[in-house]
């Protein structure tokens, strides 16, 4: 059996195909292949299974021009990229790495929050400016976090991780949102629901995003809502870009209308909204926040065992629609 792959994972778990027998293309290219590309590469050979990544399109047009594909693989805990009905329509597995990664978002989505609320990143540059004369009681000032309230949109196993560091890490007040109560957080951590986005935004210290990019939650962090946060509340966003209108959050750390961002995911990725590069306080990070080798060993793990499963004919274990 053939399989493609768009761009290189860990060697080990090409190997892992490899020793089952089947023949493994992967991209040669260090880049996301276009579209186009994609097709062309898909139509080369009769491909049984393509291991994806977030940036591959996955839609009727792709699926047409690879008939024999049993299964798309995402290497990734999103799936934002598949055309899930088209799928569905013709029984293809479309498939995810749920917990690839997620304690290190969580870990990551703290290291903006720190970042923010104790400036590091003006104060490296500070330094590294030649500016520091020795310490002054008026130099930038940051934000205590212990008996504030966070605020978290969304409570799966990331949005529950970072509420557990803010609760039993930093003694913070958690709110939270979602569509679906999590009981469990709040016996866990004193939490309390709020059946709106806007009740938590206007009540919040800091607001950390951890939904997944649907039709409903395309820009849920619009102008509107930034208006409603408090002046000297943060926004984190290690979800997917396209959560937060991101013209709209400039104009809304150029006004102060919040005191600070911290962005891991950007909406025209890797393109970022006019202005927002010049702007000290946000701080960014290019998608990074499951870059650990383990999160990677694990999502290779759980990408590949989805294939090998779909291949020897049995059900997927990540299968992203009932």
């Amino acid at each position: 059996m053939n399989i493609y792959i768009t761009r290189m994972i860990p060697e080990f778990g090409i190997k892992l195909l490899q020793n089952k027998g089947y023949t493994v293309d992967v991209n040669t290219k260090d880049r996301p292949l276009t579209k186009k590309e994609l097709i062309k590469a898909l139509s080369k050979k009769q491909y049984d299974a393509v291991l994806t990544l977030l940036t591959d399109t996955i839609d009727a047009e792709v699926m047409d021009a690879a008939p024999s594909v049993k299964i798309y693989a995402n290497f990734a805990i999103g799936f934002n990229n598949f055309n899930v009905e088209e799928a569905k329509k013709r029984k293809i597995y479309l498939t995810n790495t749920p917990g690839g990664g997620a304690d290190r978002v969580a870990e990551h989505a703290w290291a903006l929050i720190l970042a923010l609320s104790c400036r590091v990143v003006e104060g490296d540059s500070y330094i590294r400016d030649g500016k520091f004369k020795g310490w002054d009681p008026m130099l930038l000032h940051g934000s205590k976090l212990a008996g504030k309230t966070l605020g978290i949109i969304g409570s799966g196993r990331i949005g529950t991780d970072v509420a557990h560091r803010g609760k039993n890490g930093f003694g913070m007040n958690i709110a939270y949102y979602d569509v679906k109560r999590n009981e469990q957080l709040e016996k866990d951590y004193s939490a309390t629901f709020y059946s709106t986005v806007d009740e938590v935004l206007k009540i919040a210290d800091v607001v950390s995003i951890h939904v997944p990019l649907l039709d409903s939650t395309h820009h849920l962090i619009n102008a509107e809502r930034l208006k409603m946060m408090k002046n000297s509340a943060y926004l984190v966003n290690t979800s997917r870009g396209p959560v937060v209108d991101e013209v709209a959050l400039v104009e809304a750390l150029k006004n102060k209308t919040i005191r600070g961002a911290g962005l891991d995911v950007f909406e025209f990725e890797p393109e970022l909204a006019r202005g927002l590069a010049k702007l000290s306080n946000v701080v960014m990070t290019p998608h990074i926040a499951s870059g650990t080798d383990e999160a990677r060993h694990d999502m290779t793990v759980l990408s590949t065992t989805n294939i090998i499963n779909t291949l020897e004919g049995k059900i997927p274990p990540n299968v992203v629609y009932n």
